[in-house]
């Protein structure tokens, strides 16, 4: 493909991803826009200033919130995924195809259903309305995409190279660091990802097991939403959803051109 069409294929894709967010752009900068004007009548940084200001300090703390729960979550999905993917990428074992349906369920099965069967034993737990109770509710959702992220890249692993290490001298520990963590980063990399990005954008898990003492970004959003401040709402919305265009760039960046070391 020659890179005029390549470009013009290009701009239409990301016309077409980016032309639902002009309204919020839009919105966000208006300081008055009744209908039926096609444009705002008056433009102004009030929604960016309440954001940044004392009076937007619940977005700022809710923007927290969702960091270190969304962080906390991909961290322990990865940890857990690592060794599940690799068991289930590396070796055929009696119960496999069970345990693959078993891993389809929290993403087959609706949310509500999911959610509201765990907020039953959450509160006989004592995780209900707690940050823990939420990682957990957001687990049930990430690691299965962590852990198939990770199967489908342990398929293709060839552990020869942590062999050749072992006969070299190299511990365990060695091996792991040095030889497999290398090889399998941008599988890692990935999985991180999609269980961050689920995890942030949350909201019905959330308000169900958090019951609205856990205050992340999501459930603050749908509050504003309805409060009838649009710009408000509009200027939140763009920074609930910037971290899957970071996202999405860094993985175009640096991961579109990486290929797993040592594949079969």
């Amino acid at each position: 493909m020659k890179k005029s069409s390549r470009r013009f294929f290009g701009s239409i894709v990301g016309a077409t991803v980016g032309l639902p967010f002009l309204s919020l752009v839009l919105w966000s900068f208006a300081e008055r826009w009744f209908y039926p004007a096609l444009w705002p009548q008056a433009w102004g940084l009030r929604a960016w200033r309440y954001i940044t200001s004392t009076a937007g300090f619940q977005v700022m703390t809710a923007i927290g919130h969702s960091v270190v729960v969304a962080a906390v979550t991909a961290a322990i999905a990865v940890v857990i995924a690592v060794p599940a993917g690799r068991a289930l990428g590396q070796y055929d074992f009696k119960g496999k195809d069970l345990v693959s349906v078993l891993l389809t369920l929290p993403i087959i099965v609706p949310p509500l259903c999911v959610a509201m069967g765990l907020h039953l034993w959450f509160i006989r737990l004592g995780l209900a309305e707690t940050y823990a109770g939420v990682i957990g509710v957001h687990l049930t959702f990430c690691l299965p995409y962590a852990i198939f992220v990770l199967w489908g890249v342990f398929a293709n692993y060839n552990p020869d190279f942590e062999d050749q290490a072992r006969s070299l001298g190299a511990s365990r520990a060695v091996v792991m660091a040095r030889v497999m963590l290398p090889m399998i980063l941008p599988g890692i990399s990935v999985a991180a990802l999609f269980a961050f990005l689920l995890s942030w954008s949350q909201y019905l898990s959330t308000l169900i097991i958090g019951g609205g003492r856990v205050t992340t970004l999501p459930v603050l959003l749908f509050a504003l939403m309805g409060s009838g401040d649009r710009p408000v709402a509009a200027a939140v919305s763009l920074v609930f959803v910037a971290p899957a265009f970071i996202a999405l760039l860094f993985s175009a960046r640096h991961l579109g051109n990486r290929s797993l070391a040592g594949v079969r």
